[in-house]
């Protein structure tokens, strides 16, 4: 059986699928696939690995053939990936989630902290040869501690920032979801709000749901006006959740502090306008970026793909 890989991925994953007896092509290409190259490379697989910059639907499915069993993607979320198209095909998808949860959760913390603290401005400052000498209100920023963060999407990334912060920071969480975790709020001390209470309190409000119909510019202007002049916004789920647009005027205006994001409504382009602003942190979408946690990656969508081209039901199924 065939398996292709879309992008060039760790090792591990590749060694299992290779091992399993399966013919793996990975593609030679460090970019995207472009679309017409996409349903070239896919032509006569029996599984897809595929990637979150993969846009996989019915014109891609029927490109690879009737013998296709399985889509993995290479990520938690799946906004690429038209499920409807896959299951009236009868084709299984799968993703890969918990394995980043941690390295996510770390990595939203530390963008809290830079953008708290103007850690990437003061570094780029530095670089530049300005540095002359010791100021007392050189790159002034906030203290984490005792403030309020707001979680919107209390899953498990949204959960370890609570159980990473709560304590040794003393911050105070409040979150906003669709479903209330009154579970969590028992244990962690959470306190639910209605989104608008979450905008208007939060010192820091952290993005963490997946990207839906019903989140699509979830956080739009009305939103970010409700916000704290001395607030800031983190987003490390995806990009559309925030109206991207209306962050730059946001921004441009001062109406908050400021922004830390590691992705992008219209991924890997920029919002006109963002990247000349100074009051936001910019990073290339690389929250999971550690090399146990992709290579963790890689190992969870070639266990999907093993178990159900051997004729096993998915290890992570997308429901």
């Amino acid at each position: 059986m065939k398996v292709v890989v879309t992008r060039q991925i760790p090792e591990t994953g590749i060694e299992m699928l290779k091992q399993a007896g399966f013919e793996v092509v990975v593609s030679p290409k460090e970019e995207v696939l472009t679309r017409e190259e996409l349903k070239e490379f896919v032509k006569g697989a029996d599984a897809i690995l595929s990637l979150l910059t993969d846009k996989i639907d019915a014109e891609v499915l029927d490109a690879a053939g009737p013998q296709l069993k399985i889509v993995a993607n290479y990520a938690v979320g799946y906004d690429n990936i038209k499920i409807d198209d896959c299951k009236s095909k009868n084709i299984i998808t799968t993703n890969t989630p918990g394995v980043l949860t941690e390295t996510v959760a770390e990595h939203t913390i530390g963008l809290l902290f830079a953008v708290a603290q103007n850690i990437p401005q003061a570094d780029k400052y530095t670089r530049a040869g300005q540095f002359t000498c010791w100021g007392p209100k050189l790159f002034l920023g906030t203290d984490v501690r005792n403030k309020t963060i707001g979680i919107i999407g209390l899953g498990r990334i949204g959960l370890e920032m609570v159980k990473r912060l709560k304590d040794g920071f003393g911050v105070n969480f409040i979150y906003y979801d669709l479903k209330r975790n009154e579970a969590s709020e028992k244990e962690f001390g959470v306190q639910f709000v209605s989104l608008e209470d979450l905008m208007k309190t939060s010192d820091f409000v952290s993005i963490h749901v997946p990207l839906t119909p019903e989140t699509k510019h979830l956080v739009g202007e009305k939103e970010m006006r409700l916000m704290k002049k001395t607030a800031y916004l983190i987003n490390t789920s995806r990009g559309a959740v925030i109206d991207e647009v209306a962050l730059v005027k946001i921004l441009q205006e001062r109406v908050i502090a400021g922004a830390g994001l590691d992705v992008y409504e219209n991924e890997p382009k920029l919002s006109e306008g963002l990247i000349q602003l100074d009051n936001v942190v910019l990073l290339p979408h690389i929250a999971s970026a550690s090399i146990g946690t992709r290579s963790k990656m890689s190992e969870m969508a070639a266990q999907n793909i093993v178990a159900v081209l051997s004729g096993k039901p998915p290890v992570n199924p997308i429901v």
